[in-house]
């Protein structure tokens, strides 16, 4: 294996270990809500904790372009390590707070890293099939893990004599179960320490349009009106993606009993799953129909599965929930894309202001949060429709410069 296979192996596990850390805030905040004792409208600042950390992705790529690729990798990794060892043996609300902030800072600098080093080490002619393929990484690690959580929880402190849970009933106390996901997230980002100082990176040159200048061309990006609506657009997406994952499983457990360690994880898992499949079949539909034709369609889909999980009996929300994860695979992909095709120049800082728009991971599951202490969850979720709303306006008013290319397009061209 030559060194460029092996460090595009590394990202693909990088993209892995992203999602792993990232998604499993879902599954475990029923757990969180008990444990710590908390109102719903307090477990809305758990998600916030780390998604309001991706306000730190334009410093991160200024990070890259100063210390390079590996110093970040490590400082990234070394952060998400902190991180979970703090909660892992301070098992606290005031404590989970600063560790989720913690690993977010580290997942932000992790994924503003990432993608130019697969440009380079995979090839550029490549670049569009890897990116694919980590997608596919990132779906297979947020199906994973919840199932992870449900062995935890059932397991533990049972009896059961296998290695791994041996040592984790000495160090996870009882009743907080969860706390072994903390202890693995820790041993994982140790291991990536480990690995990437061992690994010899290649020299990476940013294109103009990654690269991220805060100077002139920052100043008139924040004057044009279409970066602060596609800015909206992103941070809709995230909020609307973690809206529902960080709220299904506990909207679940108060109206329909489920049990959060079990169906409710489940479900979770399935949402990421039918999330993953959406993007492959959403490539194909790209090649076949206008990007934003496609946004309308499957955000239209999304707004019918939220309101048959909110509204529908127990057996059409296990379903309906997941559903949603299908239909808003396209849109992070859309949106970014739609984005960089309506500026003609300055790509890399625009991308820089897009990626912060992930900060709606953030406050969107907080406001949901908030106003289930005065409506209740299910009223609540509904704030899902103006954000979604959001997302189906821009397949109206969009103006990309340039069209994403499709078959028919391509024979016309012939």
């Amino acid at each position: 294996m030559n060194r460029n296979t092996l460090i595009v192996v590394l990202i693909l596990l990088i993209f892995f270990v992203i999602s792993f850390l990232t998604n499993i805030l879902g599954p475990i905040i029923p757990d969180l809500v008990d444990s710590f004792k908390l109102s719903i409208g307090l477990a809305g600042f758990l998600p916030f904790a780390f998604f309001v950390a991706y306000g730190a992705s334009i410093p991160a790529g200024l990070l890259v372009e100063k210390y390079q690729e590996k110093r970040v990798l490590l400082g990234a990794f070394f952060l998400a390590f902190l991180g979970a060892l703090l909660v892992a043996f301070f098992p606290q609300f005031s404590v989970a707070l600063v560790s989720l902030f913690s690993i977010g800072v580290g997942m932000a600098m992790l994924q503003v890293v990432i993608n130019p080093l697969l440009r380079v080490t995979g090839g550029e002619e490549h670049f569009a099939f890897n990116s694919v393929l980590a997608q596919l990484f990132s779906g297979a690690a947020s199906f994973i893990s919840p199932f992870l959580y449900s062995y935890f929880v059932l397991n533990l402190h049972t009896g059961n004599t296998s290695f791994p849970l041996t040592i984790l009933n000495r160090l996870v106390p009882v009743h907080l179960e969860w706390v072994s996901l903390y202890w693995v997230f820790a041993l994982t980002a140790l291991l990536m320490i480990v690995v990437v100082g061992l690994i010899k990176f290649p020299v990476v040159v940013l294109k103009d349009e990654e690269k991220i200048d805060v100077g002139g061309a920052f100043t008139d990006l924040i004057h044009n009106k279409t970066v602060w609506l596609f800015f909206a657009g992103i941070f809709a997406y995230v909020g609307t993606e973690q809206g529902i994952a960080n709220w299904i499983s506990k909207f679940l457990q108060l109206y329909h009993g489920v049990d959060p360690a079990t169906t409710g994880a489940q479900v979770v898992a399935y949402f990421w799953g039918l999330m993953t499949i959406g993007c492959i079949l959403g490539l194909i539909l790209l090649k076949l129909a206008d990007s934003r034709k496609v946004l309308i369609l499957f955000t239209v889909g999304a707004v019918l599965a939220l309101l048959i999980g909110l509204f529908g009996a127990k057996e059409w929300a296990i379903y309906a929930f997941p559903a949603t994860g299908f239909f808003a695979s396209v849109m992070w992909s859309i949106i970014f894309s739609l984005a960089l095709n309506s500026v003609p120049q300055h790509h890399g800082t625009f991308s820089g202001i897009l990626c912060t728009g992930i900060v709606g991971g953030a406050l969107v599951p907080l406001i949901i949060g908030g106003l289930a202490e005065l409506v209740g969850l299910r009223w609540a979720m509904l704030v899902l429709l103006i954000t979604l709303g959001y997302i189906f306006s821009i397949g109206i008013w969009a103006k990309p410069l340039v069209n994403n290319a499709t078959i028919k397009r391509a024979k016309d061209l012939v």
